[in-house]
Parts: C-alpha cells; sequence; structure tokens
C-alpha cells in the first residue's frame, strides 16, 4: 500500500525521496511527506494529493551536504487523508514513516495519553514515535529506546525513525511489511520496494521479518531476536517495470498472490480472539436498523450477494442486494429502519454513488465499503469501512473481491454481536475461522503450476458454467466474470441446483463445468448436480476437497474446516485458472479489451 524512502549521504536529500517517492506512485497513495535533519536541524514538508503539491511546497528548500532523511506516500487506513495524517509523524524531537498497521496501537495511544502525550492524527503510525521518545526521555541511549520501542510492536510494520537525539543515525524495524536496504559505497538508501532505488543503489539487501538496526557513518548495524548479525547483499536488478511487479508477468499475478497478506493487514485490529472491533462504527449505529440493503456493480455486487447469506445466518437481520444500475430506475421502496450499504473498489463508481445519493435522499442511514479513502462514495456516506487492499493495477478485481467480502463477513459477526443474535460460542468459532483465511489464500507453486497445466485443456468449446450452491453461488458467478473479462471466452455462473430448470440442455462434451464442491456446504447435493452434467457428457473440472471420480479434472483444495475457508481458497484456484487460460490465449492480462479499471459513467 503505502510507500517509504530513505536515505543517508551527503547528495541532495530532497530530490533523491522525491524522485523515489514518485517511483512508488504505482502503488497508490493520497499524501505525501518528507523530514530530513541536516547538522542540527530538522525540517520536514506534507502535502495532501499527488506529488506535484509536495513538490511545490519544496521547492526554495535545498538539501546538500551530509544528512539523514526519509519520506512516505500514504494510502489511508487509520484516519482521513489530511496533512496531519500524512507521514512522517513528529514527535517532539523525532520523526517517523511506517507501511502496514500496528494492531495494538490503541493500547499503546491510551497508555502514552495517560502519561501526558498529546497525539495530533487519527492515525496508528503516531504511536510509534511517542514510545520512541517515552523510552528515550527515560534516559536509554537512542538505540536502547528504539529497541524497547520496537518490543512493544504488535501487527505489521516498515519503519525508519530519524531523531534529533541522534542526528547523524536512521533507525529501521520490519516485521510483515516489505522494506529493503540499497548500498552504493558508502550511501545507504532505503525503500518498501526496488523502484526508487534503481539506478542509484548498486546492492541490496531485503529485510527479513522480525529484523531491525540502524545506519551511521555508511554502517549498517542489523539485528534480530538473537543479537546483532551479519548479513549478504545482493545485486540490484536494473528493470523498473519488472522491478514494480516484483517479478511477476503481470499486476492481476502479483494481485492474487497478495492476498494473503493484504487479508491479514485486512483484519488487524479489527478481529480479535473474541469479538469484532469496527472503529469506524459508533456503538449506536445499528440502533433502529432492522435491515440491510446493499448496492453494488460487478465484482462488487459478488462481494455482496456473498455477504446476503452471511448476515442472515449469522447477525439474524434481513439482507437484500441490488444491483446499482438496476436500482437507481425501479422506484425502490426505502424504510428509515434499513441501513443503506454500497460496496466500489474505486469509491468513484457512477451508479453506485447515483443509488447512494437516492438513499441520502430518502433519509437512510449509510455505509460504505471501499478501498480508496476520500472517494466520491466514501465522502458521500454516513461512515466507511476501510478494504486495506492497497491500489489495484490489474482491471479484473482479484484482492479487492476478497478483502470487499471479508469486511462484510466481519461487519455480519458484528451486527450479530451488537444485536445479541450470535451466540458467543458460535462467534468465536467463526473469528477461528477467519484467523485461518490468510492461509487458505498462500498460493503454492503445486498448484499455479496444476492450473498452468490444466489450462492448456481450456481454450475452445462453446462456453463455461461455474456451478455452486449457497454462497459458492456468489463466488460461481465471480469466478464466471473473471474468465470473461480477461479470456474473452463465454462463462456463466449459476445456482448448481438450477442446471435442471434449463442450463442442462446446453450440455455436452464442449461445455466446460467448473463446479466448486466443498465438504462443509451441501456437498451430496452439489455432487449429484454434477453427476447430472457429466451424464450428459460435459467436462467437469472439479474443485473440492474430495476427490471425485467423474470428473475429468480435478483440482484438490487444502482446508475443509469452515464454509468461509474453502471459499477463499477457491476463489483463489478460479482466479488463477482465468488467469492462465488468458495468458495461453496471448491476451493482455492487466488491461483487458473494453474495460476500465475505475467505471465512472453509466
Amino acid at each position: 500500500m503505502c510507500g517509504i524512502v530513505g536515505y543517508i549521504g551527503p547528495k541532495e536529500k530532497k530530490e533523491i525521496l522525491l524522485d523515489g517517492l514518485q517511483e512508488l506512485e504505482y502503488r497508490g497513495y493520497d499524501s505525501a511527506g518528507i523530514a530530513v535533519i541536516q547538522g542540527e536541524k530538522l525540517n520536514n514538508f506534507k502535502a495532501v494529493g499527488k506529488l506535484k503539491n509536495l513538490r511545490e511546497k519544496t521547492k526554495n528548500y535545498t538539501s546538500k551536504g551530509f544528512g539523514i532523511s526519509i519520506g512516505h506516500t500514504r494510502w489511508a487506513t487509520h484516519g482521513k487523508p489530511t496533512e496531519l495524517n500524512a507521514h512522517p509523524h513528529l514527535g517532539a524531537y523525532s520523526y517517523v514513516v511506517h507501511n502496514g498497521i500496528i494492531e495494538n496501537y490503541q493500547e499503546l495511544k491510551k497508555e502514552l495519553q495517560q502519561e501526558g502525550v498529546t497525539f495530533l492524527s487519527q492515525t496508528d503510525t503516531e504511536t510509534i514515535v511517542h514510545l520512541f521518545e517515552k523510552y528515550h526521555n527515560e534516559g536509554f541511549a537512542p538505540f536502547e529506546a528504539f529497541q524497547k520501542m520496537v518490543e512493544r510492536l504488535e501487527g505489521a510494520y516498515a519503519t525508519l525513525l530519524i531523531t534529533e537525539a541522534a542526528p547523524d543515525t536512521i533507525f529501521f524495524a520490519k516485521n510483515g511489511s516489505p522494506m529493503l536496504i540499497g548500498f552504493d559505497g558508502e550511501e545507504v538508501y532505503f525503500a518498501s520496494s526496488d523502484t526508487p532505488i534503481i539506478g542509484r543503489a548498486n546492492e541490496v539487501y531485503y529485510l527479513e521479518d522480525g529484523e531491525y538496526g540502524y545506519v551511521q557513518n555508511g554502517k549498517v548495524h542489523l539485528f534480530d531476536g538473537n543479537g546483532e548479525k551479519a548479513f549478504q547483499t545482493q545485486p540490484l536488478i536494473a528493470d523498473k517495470a519488472m522491478a514494480q511487479k516484483e517479478g511477476y508477468r503481470f499486476f492481476m499475478e502479483k494481485e492474487i498472490y497478495e492476498q494473503s497478506r493484504v487479508m491479514g493487514e485486512t483484519m488487524m485490529g479489527r478481529v480479535l480472539e473474541e469479538e469484532i472491533v469496527l472503529d469506524e462504527l459508533n456503538a449506536d449505529f445499528f440502533e433502529g436498523i432492522n435491515a440491510i440493503k446493499i448496492c453494488a456493480c460487478g465484482t462488487s455486487y459478488h462481494s455482496a450477494l456473498t455477504a446476503a447469506y452471511l448476515f442472515e445466518r449469522l447477525a439474524k437481520i434481513r439482507c437484500d442486494v441490488e444491483i446499482a444500475s438496476e436500482f437507481r430506475y425501479k422506484d425502490p421502496l426505502l424504510s428509515n429502519d434499513t441501513l443503506f450499504v454500497t460496496i466500489s473498489q474505486s469509491g468513484e463508481t457512477a451508479d453506485t454513488l447515483e443509488a447512494l445519493k437516492m438513499a441520502k435522499r430518502a433519509g437512510l442511514k449509510s455505509l460504505s465499503i471501499c478501498n480508496v479513502d476520500n472517494s466520491s462514495i466514501v465522502r458521500e456516506s454516513d461512515t466507511a469501512i476501510l478494504t486495506r487492499a492497497g491500489i489495484e493495477k490489474g482491471v479484473a478485481s482479484t484482492k479487492a473481491f476478497a478483502t470487499q467480502t471479508m469486511v462484510l463477513w466481519m461487519l455480519a459477526l458484528y451486527v450479530g454481536q451488537v444485536k445479541q443474535t450470535l451466540p458467543q460460542e458460535l462467534l468465536k468459532e467463526e473469528i477461528d475461522a477467519m484467523l485461518r483465511t490468510p492461509k487458505a489464500l498462500v498460493v503454492t507453486d503445486e498448484l499455479h503450476a496444476k492450473l498452468h497445466r490444466l489450462s492448456k485443456r481450456y481454450l475452445h468449446g462453446h462456453g463455461f458454467f461455474f456451478i455452486g450452491r449457497d454462497i459458492f453461488y456468489p463466488l460461481a458467478l465471480e469466478g464466471a466474470l473473471k474468465l470473461k473479462e480477461i479470456s474473452y471466452l463465454h462463462a456463466e455462473g449459476y445456482p448448481a441446483g438450477e442446471m435442471k430448470h434449463g442450463p442442462i440442455a446446453l450440455a455436452d462434451a464442449e461445455l466446460f463445468t467448473i463446479a466448486l464442491m466443498p465438504k462443509t456446504m451441501h456437498y451430496d447435493k452439489i455432487k449429484s448436480n454434477v453427476e447430472e452434467l457429466s451424464a450428459r457428457d460435459a467436462t467437469i473440472c472439479a474443485i473440492s476437497p474430495l476427490p471425485f471420480d467423474l470428473a475429468d479434472d480435478f483440482v484438490q483444495t487444502q482446508y475443509s474446516s469452515h464454509p468461509m475457508v474453502e471459499f477463499f481458497e477457491m476463489m483463489v484456484v478460479t482466479q488463477l485458472l482465468a488467469l492462465e487460460i488468458s495468458v495461453r490465449l496471448g491476451n493482455d492480462v492487466d488491461m483487458p479489451r473494453n474495460l476500465a479499471k475505475s467505471v465512472t459513467v453509466e
């Protein structure tokens, strides 16, 4: 999501930081900032919006001569995109930049406030710099204070800290979020990916989780739980386009692989051991709410359909789902006891935005689930829950769909909590399943290789049926949509029980059926439906943890403890299958014909 750049050396630091941040624009951001210590003087600049605004603010500033510097582009996860919430964050005499989410920031913030610390921002990051200064003020040397600070942090972080207490030193720590160190002689660079330092550094070291340390006099001192350690650098690649894709062939492929990590970030600070915490919602937000209406388009509509099952099953609250482009013209009946929920990756989807405005005019309370803070839909809504997926460059959505569905699952549990319609024992079971989900999203080499091999059998024929039951019906719709979007092959998603009501007339050897067959939900029913198709000579690709003798192709899944865990694992399979078919057909995976990432027209 966010981007980090750091530099210690004699060159013009402002330009190194700004140029580096520009190379990270592809990650998405809504504000940016830099901080520099030159001699004894600390300077910082922040700006909301594009980097040109930060360049304008710093046009009269120069930073030649030895100094230390850090920069950051922020994608909002805690707090609005404002200058106060932008990084670097200031203590009394220190600055910090941070990617990731500090899971225990509320606990730390409360502790610091009780000791008299005043917070300026709404972010989790600000706790880092105040915690460092707390320990330094207690008499610890700067690096000792930094070590004690790192020991208190829980969650994901890549962080750089500079302080007037050590004006020749950059402190760093990494856990869960990527960060690397670049080298060019005695000059040292930091970045959250390769691109900012390509052409500047020639050697690189990729930090491992749990590593931290400091840079002083051109030397990196690296530590982990066992103390100071040696490390080996490696040559830095020189291809910026490949560096942005981090070695993957396509952004869509990279984003499929990222789903395990971003799912963890989506849950951080929200999914606790025995409860769901959504800071975005006031305690009385669901008072007087007896129904939920969700409005969305495309992939977001499929996440909404999944949520309808979850709200009614878990929270015991009625949930209706509408396609936004249809909702706008149907003269819908709207009542004030209904919460109006909109879902959009970009927050700019025109039909969804207009549907939200209609609901607002009718007096409904509104909630948006979105990937982009300060977008039109977020601004228009009463409140919003951000998905924390980071920018998604592939037009065909993958990680945005996954994180939307996770947020909706969390919201269903939250409603069950506040309305006391969800037994504590069941809540605990759901949370346990949630916490296992990131593992189910990991793409193994064996799985990807198998789907690559299978894909060559699915390049012809007269179409695909993706079939499933219950929550696997919306997943079938989404699987079919992914294939349509990037392969240009005809595909339909169907409830498995509906095949005999007409569609089975199409069944023959040239009809490919992708059957979602979870162990934990209606397995015998869908098995019977697939047997009906097989008896009519349809080609069957079964995705299931249980072997299926009638399958022409079989993809065995590993997780079968909970329907949603199976859902997310099967989602990855359908995404990769669509990707590999598209690659074999020679299509532009990231930019399929006729489509745009953000649909801002009717």
